[in-house]
């Protein structure tokens, strides 16, 4: 196996930048060695080859703590005063991000239902298959009833029993709440269920200053594996090598289920573009579409560069039409104006740099 310090015309880090490439599959050789072994056998272990390229990534869950038990009882106590409010006994939550806000519960979406329900004194209790009763109390922890429905029957009776002894006769659904279930909830328990759109968004729709922190962490983090990455484009790469690399970077800092969107050239131009096995050449612009999640939040970061070479002048005409209307759209936020007059201000920029109106250039 090679040594860096045995590759004369490369320094350490260009090896490991070729180790990196290697790794995500890009199948670019190194230097040789006297027995005309190459770089592919220092790169079989492509997650070690990934490590060591990029070993100044560490875990970084620990520098922020996630959201706490504690705090999402006071979220469903919240939910419970909000439920008053709109003259709504209890709210039916079936898996997803609502669920995950509440409870800190995470399960799969499937033909059978499995449900919170968060009563308006801030109680809550669950709903499962009765062959998932084991797994269901694991997740939530035993720290609310787990009521079970059968094989024989549908979920709908046993909820609408159990809705019945907490008198809940005012019911809302979360607006992810297939209908099939609200259909089948409303004849099981004669009671008709209302959307509890605005009881979400008024629970939902304003960040805490944990949130806030959370978020933006996560988008911390997001920007230091585009750093990462970058330092290791190289000329024949692919948008999917790429995407290998950033996708291990964010595994290294601690974050969950990443995606990446890595474009060059030509298919950078479009909205998620397909075209990810272009090679890399110098010139080309690089767009990196990218996030993952740290305690459940998700980051969002995308980022464009021109891959060793100066920018055209056409390159930097756009860039900065959409450096200007991002600064639009930023100057116009304030309380009180609707998301359609941030929008309309930052085509308004772009129709003033002279490109296209409509959605001809900008999505």
């Amino acid at each position: 196996m090679i040594s860096p310090l045995e590759c004369p015309a490369s320094s350490r880090r260009e090896f490991l930048s070729r180790s990196a490439l290697l790794a995500a599959g890009a199948g670019l050789s190194s230097c040789e060695a006297p027995s005309g072994e190459t770089l592919s056998s220092a790169a079989q272990d492509s997650s070690a080859a990934l490590d060591e390229a990029l070993a100044a990534l560490t875990d970084q869950r620990g520098s922020i703590a996630p959201i706490s038990e504690d705090e999402r009882v006071v979220r469903r106590e919240r939910l419970g005063s909000l439920l008053a409010e709109h003259d709504l006994d209890a709210l039916v939550v079936e898996p997803g991000a609502t669920m995950t806000y509440l409870s800190g519960v995470a399960w799969g979406l499937s033909e059978r239902l499995f449900a919170l329900v968060v009563l308006a004194d801030g109680s809550h209790f669950w709903l499962a298959p009765g062959f998932e009763e084991e797994r269901a109390l694991a997740l939530t922890g035993g720290s609310a009833e787990v009521v079970t429905w059968q094989e024989h029957e549908y979920a709908y009776a046993p909820l609408a029993v159990a809705l019945e002894q907490r008198r809940a006769r005012a019911l809302g659904a979360e607006p992810a709440l297939r209908f099939f279930h609200v259909d089948g909830l409303e004849r099981a328990s004669g009671a008709r269920v209302r959307s509890a759109r605005e009881v979400v968004l008024k629970l939902r729709g304003r960040k805490d200053e944990h949130e806030l922190a959370l978020l933006r962490r996560a988008n911390e983090l997001t920007q230091q594996a585009i750093l990462a990455a970058s330092q290791l484009a190289r000329p024949g790469m692919t948008g999917d090598e790429l995407g290998a690399i950033v996708r291990h970077a964010h595994t290294r800092l601690g974050l969950t289920g990443h995606w990446d969107l890595s474009l060059f050239g030509p298919a950078a131009a479009k909205p998620h573009g397909e075209d990810r096995d272009r090679p890399l050449a110098r010139g080309d612009v690089i767009l990196l579409d990218t996030g993952g999640a740290l305690h459940g939040y998700q980051s969002d970061n995308t980022r464009t560069w021109v891959f060793d070479a100066p920018p055209s002048e056409r390159v930097l005409r756009v860039w900065n039409a959409v450096h200007d209307a991002q600064r639009r759209a930023f100057e116009a936020i304030a309380p009180g104006v609707e998301a359609r007059e941030v929008d309309r201000a930052a085509r308004a920029s772009f129709e003033a740099a002279g490109l296209n109106s409509g959605y001809s250039a900008f999505t």
